[in-house]
């Protein structure tokens, strides 16, 4: 990447983003289908339309800033998901493996945020309100389903998992 200004910076960025919420959406249906716990699958399965949502976001910044959204892998995520792959087909125990799911899904929301926190400053600061406003919105429903599976794992599955 050759970003000569923080518009370019911006734009590479939201690449970024774009491909990790495309891995995100590939990723989705095996949590749901490796999750145990009723509630957890049902979240992995509202995070899964959320995603989706997020995605058509992104490409409406785009295609206000007349960029496209390609181009770019986003190797964080990819790691971040090839370790919850990992879990996934490790681990053999229900519990036990519920809650590590959380953990590899908290990694992801953790590095999304970051990453939506950091592309909304920069519209902020290029004048770019209305896709600040959007990415706020996107950053606050990550944050939220943070939240979510921290009260999932502390309101039950990490029980379960602890008497495994």
């Amino acid at each position: 990447m050759e970003a000569k200004t923080l518009r370019e910076l911006y734009v590479d960025e939201l690449k970024d983003i774009h491909n990790a919420e495309n891995q995100i959406l590939q990723a989705l249906p095996k949590m749901v289908q490796a999750a145990t716990a009723p509630n957890l699958k049902k979240g992995f399965q509202d995070h899964l339309e959320q995603s989706r949502g997020h995605v058509q976001r992104l490409e409406q910044i785009f295609k206000d800033l007349g960029e496209q959204p390609g181009g770019k892998k986003c190797k964080g995520m990819e790691g971040l998901l090839k370790e919850g792959q990992e879990v996934m087909t490790e681990l053999t125990d229900p519990e036990v493996k519920d809650a590590a799911l959380i953990s590899a899904a908290q990694r992801v929301e953790h590095y999304e945020m970051a990453a939506y926190g950091t592309v909304r400053t920069y519209a902020k600061t290029l004048g770019e309100k209305g896709a600040a406003q959007v990415l706020q919105q996107t950053l606050d429903e990550e944050g939220e389903t943070d939240k979510k599976l921290t009260r999932l794992a502390e309101h039950g599955i990490n029980v379960k998992a602890m008497n495994a």
